[in-house]
């Protein structure tokens, strides 16, 4: 496999788990259409419910620029052989 697929891919792994396990607590409540988000400085616990829309952000975030740096770290592999 190239270096460069291989470190991208890496790097997407670990930008969406850092980004899983620094998602920041939020809740979403819709009343008559109208969509509140409350988000608190803590990081989420796993017994809440599903994600909300700002943590999926959060992790797709982590997981861009993972993939990003590792991607940068392939080239860099790549050059050096």
């Amino acid at each position: 496999m190239n270096s460069k697929v291989l470190f991208l891919l890496i790097g997407l792994l670990v930008g969406g788990l850092a980004g899983w396990l620094t998602r920041p607590e939020a809740a979403e409540i819709s009343i008559l259409g109208m969509k509140v988000e409350v988000q608190s400085d803590r990081v989420a616990s796993s017994d809440q419910g599903g994600l909300t829309t700002g943590q999926a952000q959060h992790i797709a975030i982590c997981a861009a620029i993972g993939a990003l740096l590792g991607f940068g770290a392939g080239f860099v592999a790549d050059r050096r052989r």
